[in-house]
């Protein structure tokens, strides 16, 4: 049952350090908030560019009077400044906000080096550099799908991953509803927690936990996966009726609890 793509490095300090990664979907999410943030630099590139495409003109004719092809001179220039700008926005705030871009900041990851510690400019360029790779071919999305640290190729040159931020604030507690404590009494009854191993206890801990800091229609798709999972685990024959899968899990954790203090 395993829903968080794990990964443990060793520090040079011999320190192991556990991270999870990404995920192909919150690295989607926070590509297109900064493609959308990008567009959005562009377009006020283009404006002034296009509000000043005469002066600039009449610059490069007054300073080079046998230049031919002034057009094709200012094409040339709003390709290179483009790319800039492109690949400058991605090291910029990389390089700045330790790893994140304003996409990665709101979805809550961030990228970081093999080693655990976090980008510098030299990381930051070479994952924007072949950015463009990765994007036009789709070749950064079937690398992350099929490699086992969901590295795209920038990744992979870098020596980069992309990870969920951690929170201890998120971790170290959550909220029992009053509808899940309602039902413990009921999984009791009904359920065999005997077969719910610890890996699998460990694993609902850590939605629970983590929940919060999802997206909505993630959280939604991943609370019902895991709770039938579980009720299967557990051979319950149905859940409840107008029971969420996140009460349900709430509940088996507590029920899952109450039965190890019993035996203790």
């Amino acid at each position: 049952m395993d829903f968080f793509n794990k990964f443990t490095l060793e520090t040079p300090e011999s320190v192991e350090l556990d991270f999870t990664l990404a995920g192909i979907g919150n690295r989607a999410f926070a590509l297109v908030i900064d493609y959308f943030c990008f567009w959005l630099i562009l377009i006020i590139y283009l404006l002034s560019t296009f509000v000043f495409s005469e002066v600039i003109s009449t610059v490069l004719n007054s300073f080079l009077p046998n230049l031919e092809n002034v057009e094709m001179w200012l094409t040339a220039i709003f390709f290179v400044i483009f790319f800039f700008i492109y690949v400058g926005y991605f090291v910029f705030f990389e390089t700045l906000w330790q790893g994140q871009t304003p996409g990665k900041r709101r979805v809550k990851i961030r990228v970081i080096r093999d080693d655990g510690r976090p980008v510098g400019l030299q990381q930051a360029t070479l994952r924007a550099l072949l950015r463009p790779v990765d994007d036009i071919l789709f070749l950064g999305v079937l690398l992350i799908v099929f490699s086992k640290q969901e590295k795209r190729l920038g990744d992979l040159v870098a020596g980069t991953l992309v990870i969920q931020e951690e929170k201890a604030n998120n971790l170290a507690t959550f909220l029992i509803s009053k509808e899940a404590k309602g039902l413990v009494n009921y999984l009791i009854d009904k359920s065999n927690l005997s077969r719910l191993s610890t890996e699998h206890f460990a694993v609902i801990r850590e939605y629970l936990q983590r929940r919060e800091g999802m997206l909505k229609q993630a959280r939604h798709e991943l609370s019902r996966k895991l709770a039938y999972q579980v009720k299967d685990i557990i051979e319950l024959q149905e859940i409840p009726e107008n029971t969420t899968a996140n009460h349900f899990l709430e509940a088996v954790y507590l029920a899952y609890q109450q039965g190890i203090e019993n035996k203790e």
